[in-house]
């Protein structure tokens, strides 16, 4: 029986032949009258360890606060207070200047590889083509034989059409399921930051304090919503913008892809009043983290960047001139 090699030549068709451990911690209850209380941060030190649970805003109960006051969301907010300590830029741009560099290091590299993988996955398109049509001939050849209905053929074609795909994935280490490991470490690393900035702007601590000074033009203070509305509404077009440019890349678009791509323009819109209830340091991060997550996109457009990352699509050269062109015919009609 046929694997998939690089000059396939036996038969595709392939028919079935007949024939933890527990662990229970038991803790001493404490003895009457002892009492342990936590040490309090000295003036001018940052407290982002450990949280009391007082009921406030900044101490949500159930599954919101549990993960408010998790390990990665405090591990974010070190991150945070270290680039502002070690870049000694106001908050303004030490959370902007975080979000770049996060985004570079984190989640570029992942999208190149995303973009590596898909690349191969869609130069399989013709050979898959092509042992489809040599397994249809072949299940036809073996139906007249065995005398099977229409669905018991059905059934043969699509199972071994399923194997001949996967050894082709693995044959090429590119399983698409592996595209998606962009969106895998994106997306909670979206929200560990979020809930960082959120925790840091309405805990009561020196790091409130210079948030609340530390913002720039019309959003002074980091802990309270945009008055003006003016950072929500450049994240929403700032996200549709991201959206419009991914559907002026494909020609042609399934049903499927169309319903996502609409979900996704209005999920941006609705973006825009949350993002006008949070504190301005959370918006302000969601804006910068689509713009840079924006411009990655376009540099992972070049021809030297395909190049370099040998992906063969068979691109177009001049990518941002053919851009500019599908979106002046789409929209300045």
């Amino acid at each position: 029986m046929l694997r998939v090699t690089r000059s396939a030549s036996r038969h595709l068709l392939q028919l079935p032949a007949h024939a933890p451990c527990s662990v229970v911690i038991y803790r001493d209850p404490p003895v009457p009258g002892n009492t342990c209380r936590l040490p309090q941060p000295a003036a001018g030190q940052y407290r982002t360890g450990v949280r009391t649970v007082s009921g406030g805003p900044a101490s949500p109960g159930g599954w919101y606060g549990g993960l408010a006051d998790s390990a990665p969301v405090h591990l974010c907010e070190q991150v945070l207070v270290s680039v502002h300590e070690l870049s000694a830029c106001p908050w303004w741009l030490s959370v902007a200047v975080a979000t770049l560099s996060v985004r570079t290091l984190i989640t570029l590299p992942l999208a190149a590889y995303q973009l590596i993988i898909i690349s191969k996955v869609e130069a399989l398109q013709a050979e898959i083509s092509e042992l489809a049509k040599r397994l249809r001939y072949e299940v036809s050849v073996r139906a007249s034989q065995r005398g099977w209905t229409e669905k018991q053929s059905r059934f043969q074609f699509k199972k071994n059409l399923r194997r001949l795909i996967s050894e082709l994935y693995i044959r090429d280490n590119c399983h698409p399921v592996k595209a998606s490991l962009l969106v895998l470490v994106q997306l909670p690393l979206w929200i560990s930051f979020s809930l960082a900035l959120r925790n840091l702007s309405l805990d009561p601590s020196a790091v409130q304090d210079q948030l609340a000074a530390g913002g720039a033009l019309w959003f002074t203070d980091l802990t309270v919503p945009d008055p003006t509305w003016i950072l929500p509404i450049c994240l929403g077009l700032t996200n549709l913008m991201v959206v419009e440019v991914f559907s002026l890349q494909r020609v042609t678009t399934s049903r499927f892809q169309r319903v996502i791509l609409n979900a996704t323009r209005v999920f941006s819109v609705v973006m825009i009043p949350i993002a006008a209830s949070v504190p301005s340091s959370m918006a302000l991060y969601w804006f910068t983290s689509s713009l840079v997550g924006f411009s990655h996109n376009l540099l992972l457009r070049s021809p030297r960047i395909h190049k370099v990352l040998g992906v063969r699509t068979g691109a177009s050269q001049t990518p941002y001139r053919d851009l500019l062109s599908a979106f002046m015919t789409k929209y300045c009609k």
